[in-house]
């Protein structure tokens, strides 16, 4: 058995056995604190809405063992198990040319993926969302909007992987340098697009049409030095009873958004003091550092994939013989396929600098809005959205981008105080 082989399997054995440890850590966890609300919410949440936080949190949480295992099946049986060897002939027997040959093997290898998770989504929106009161969709959209994103990834995704398959064909040893500006300019390109172009292929956006409301909100924006094209309200009512806001697009496509659950659901201070966290993302130009950081890791990611690809242990340690490797198309795919497996350990990192970032945002929300109404925010969303309010705390280091809500209302009283 090739050495590559072996550290494959470790890291792989590594990585399935963590994610079932922290998930039972935290079923566990949440469980024992089921029975009574922190005493910092006792006055705001019920006992039964933190018990159905918790039966909700541990619903989801074991319903993603399958996901876990399948995805390992899933991998070895496509390495290992002589998956890609196999779909590698059977596109030779069709295309000749190795871009086209290769695209058609990235393409139906993804292909295959994802529809192995479709049950696994379904069940999810239509067991779990649907037992706990947040699913409003039909299988009817379930399935379209399944299609939209098919149709949608493959008119974005084929012609970025054409171009990069290209690249790797025509530029040599350098290629991985030009492929790294096809990916900024391909990323740059759908952010400008999405607000205007993408999101409304899934949800109807309208104007904000309160005006006593939209006049606070532009009031907060010019104190923030926000500009903005506008103000939407999205319909994630259809789909959801989960509420939230965001703010999408760069330059001039920059738009803020409100779910109308959120809406229905806060007051006039309490969506002013949300949107003043959204705008502390923007005044600490936090998604342009997450933009830059991203950048610099996939050319990083590039670069060893360079390297990786003239390596015959690297494609014979996955279970690809060099013989059958039609093109540099089968080095893109397996990078792609086993990165995940050793940079899992890594994810407590991106969570840590998150965080930071989530506690700046707070911090200047507090300074150009209300620490309090911010706080009753959280905690109205927290309830709505069923979010367990006693996480466990190796399992929220390990995956949670924000804060726990316990340390979050602490550092927010703080800031309120100060």
């Amino acid at each position: 058995m090739q050495t590559f082989t072996l550290v494959f399997i470790f890291a792989l054995l590594l990585t399935t056995l963590t994610q079932i440890w922290l998930a039972a850590r935290h079923i566990g966890h949440v469980r024992t604190h089921r029975d009574k609300v922190p005493e910092e919410f006792a006055s705001q949440i019920s006992l039964s809405d933190h018990q159905k936080a918790a039966d909700y949190t541990c619903a989801k949480t074991r319903a993603g063992y399958p996901g876990i295992l399948l995805h390992v099946a899933l991998l070895l049986v496509i390495t290992l198990g002589g998956g890609l060897n196999a779909l590698s002939e059977f596109w030779a027997g069709w295309l000749s040319d190795p871009i086209l040959h290769g695209m058609a093997l990235i393409i139906s290898t993804f292909f295959i993926m994802s529809a192995a998770d479709i049950p696994l989504n379904y069940y999810r929106t239509f067991v779990i969302e649907e037992q706990y009161g947040f699913n409003k969709m039909t299988p009817a959209m379930f399935f379209t909007d399944l299609i939209k994103q098919s149709v949608l990834g493959l008119l974005l995704g084929a012609p970025l992987l054409f171009c990069v398959l290209w690249l790797m064909e025509k530029m040599g040893e350098s290629w991985w340098l030009y492929a790294w500006f096809a990916w900024i300019a391909f990323n740059l390109f759908v952010l400008a697009i999405f607000p205007t172009w993408i999101a409304p292929l899934f949800n109807k956006f309208t104007p904000l049409e309160d005006a006593t409301l939209k006049t606070r909100i532009e009031q907060l924006m010019s104190k923030c030095g926000f500009k903005a094209s506008g103000l939407f309200v999205m319909d994630g009512s259809r789909r959801s009873n989960h509420g939230n806001a965001y703010f999408t697009g760069f330059g001039k496509t920059k738009r803020i958004v409100f779910f109308d659950t959120l809406l229905a659901r806060l007051n006039p201070s309490e969506i002013e003091a949300v949107l003043a966290h959204e705008l502390g993302h923007f005044k600490h130009r936090h998604v342009i550092k997450r933009i830059v950081i991203s950048f610099a890791m996939s050319l990083a990611f590039l670069w060893l994939l360079g390297f990786l690809m003239g390596q015959s242990w690297f494609y014979e340690g996955l279970g690809v013989t060099v013989a059958a490797v039609p093109s540099t198309a089968m080095a893109l795919l397996l990078f792609f396929l086993v990165m995940p497996v050793f940079t899992f350990l890594l994810h407590p990192i991106s969570s840590i600098y998150s965080r930071k970032h989530e506690f700046e945002a707070d911090a200047y929300a507090a300074q150009n809005a209300s620490a309090d109404d911010l706080i009753h925010a959280l905690v109205k969303l927290y309830q709505d959205n069923a979010a367990t309010l006693t996480p466990d705390p190796l399992h929220s280091a390990f995956y949670d981008s924000h804060p726990p809500a316990a340390i979050r209302v602490a550092h927010l009283q703080s800031q309120g105080q100060a």
